[in-house]
């Protein structure tokens, strides 16, 4: 008796080893259970994408969903999410009004993803100042993927600084969890005497933001960090690094046997800030800064196998936040579910020979290594959830003001693109179609990291 799948998609499937042309896709309930080419085998639905590519769902390794409207900004950004080909989300703990850094917190947060999202999330966790490190094994008993920390204050409760004393301490009690501490990594004193200095010479147009944020306070805080890991053995992640310096740094600690790992944020490897913040000022501002003059270098990092992955970023800010007098008062983030994709494929096309293997590796792949998803989400294989999204080539115009963020604006609006997401499968079921969102709120369940 021949087995009648319930659903097949066709097309160039991104495998982990190999492209796989004139390939399917055979899905029951939630799950994949083969793969093949030729001739595709029966099934109640057949969705055939001809030549384009066909990934795994796409990994967003750094979004910001709550850390704006709080829990409920889950609904907007979720289906951002999807329209983008990103079927899982690693959301981060600097919610408003109050980081989740209690095992009461993350039933919230979970609760609220599991009635609010369109997309499956995994989450980090962090601790606050003085808190003690008693909460961390119960908060990775419960699945969290990673802690996160910041060497700076953005914020007092949201998303406060931590002293070295109990980086330290954070660092020794999660060895035994095995979970990854990422860092915001920028020297607190070195940034505010520059902010300083340049406030009190009026220099307050969108040019000041990289000066008042100069490398030597990321590298700073980079290299203690480092260190820090070596001194412990935990696996310290510099969750964005905007110069080829901190690669390096992150690469000879690796090679002395530190659990140390880089991630790169698209707009790095994009933007370059001599050239764009004339035109796009404020719209552009990320903390540490979009650097003038090492876009190429930054790329030869990435072609030197330095980074750990590459992620969006995506943070919540409504433009009206980065529309104000002072660069210092303007919000520091972007949007960037939707542009992810289509603008890392874009700029890879140009830069190097296979870039849908560079694509998969580290927006897929990777991501779900790092953050113990793998097995379940990453890879188009049998036994993985049928997270899929297909990659359409093309020239697509970029309207942000028809994102489905709830923001609508974004730094890349109006530029062209060599690829759009045409279609995205969510554990099976079709969900976004090139044009429209089909999900639903609280379709998008909590993943946690494997044990």
């Amino acid at each position: 008796m021949t087995m009648e799948f319930d659903r097949i998609v066709r097309g160039t499937l991104v495998l982990p080893d190999r492209l796989l042309p004139h390939g399917w896709v055979a899905i029951s309930g939630e799950r994949i259970v083969a793969i093949g080419n030729g001739p595709s085998p029966s099934a109640q639905s057949v969705e055939d994408f001809g030549a384009a590519l066909v990934f795994p769902g796409f990994i967003d390794g750094q979004t910001h969903a709550t850390s704006y409207k709080g829990l409920p900004g889950f609904e907007a950004t979720s289906q951002s999410a999807l329209a983008g080909g990103i079927t899982t989300m690693v959301d981060m703990p600097f919610d408003n009004p109050d980081p989740l850094n209690t095992v009461e917190r993350l039933a919230l947060k979970v609760e609220a993803l599991e009635t609010l999202s369109y997309c499956d999330v995994a989450l980090y966790a962090t601790i606050a100042p003085g808190q003690g490190t008693a909460e961390m094994a119960k908060l990775a008993g419960a699945g969290v993927c990673a802690f996160k920390i910041s060497s700076i204050e953005s914020h007092p409760v949201r998303f406060p600084r931590l002293p070295a004393d109990d980086t330290l301490a954070i660092l020794k009690a999660s060895v035994e969890t095995g979970l990854p501490v990422g860092l915001h990594n920028e020297d607190q004193e070195i940034v505010r005497a520059a902010i300083a200095a340049l406030k009190a010479a009026g220099r307050t147009s969108p040019e000041w933001h990289e000066p008042s944020r100069p490398l030597a306070a990321e590298m700073a805080a980079t290299a203690n960090f480092l260190e820090l890991g070596k001194a412990t053995g935990a696996h310290v992640h510099i969750v964005h690094i905007s110069h080829p310096r901190g690669y390096d740094l992150v690469a000879r600690y690796r090679e002395e046997g530190v659990r140390a790992t880089g991630e790169m944020c698209v707009h790095y490897l994009h933007f370059d800030a001599a050239r764009d913040v004339g035109r796009l000022g404020a719209r552009m501002k990320v903390s540490p800064p979009i650097r003038s003059g090492v876009l190429d270098a930054l790329w030869q990092t990435l072609a030197d196998g330095k980074i750990a992955l590459v992620s969006s970023d995506h943070s919540s800010w409504p433009v009206d936040n980065k529309l104000v007098p002072s660069i210092f008062d303007a919000g520091a983030g972007i949007p960037g579910l939707e542009t992810l994709v289509p603008s890392f494929f874009t700029d890879l096309s140009a830069r190097v020979a296979e870039p849908a293997r560079v694509l998969y590796e580290q927006v897929c792949e990777k991501p779900a290594k790092l953050f113990g998803l793998w097995g379940q989400k990453g890879a188009l294989a049998p036994g993985f959830d049928a997270d899929i999204a297909v990659l359409e080539a093309g020239s697509f115009p970029f309207d942000a003001s028809a994102t489905r963020d709830g923001l609508n604006w974004s730094p890349y609006d109006g530029e062209t693109f060599g690829a759009r997401i045409a279609a995205t499968f969510l554990r099976g079921r079709k969900v976004w179609d090139g044009h429209d969102v089909f999900g639903s709120a609280g379709f998008g369940r909590y993943v946690k990291r494997a044990a």
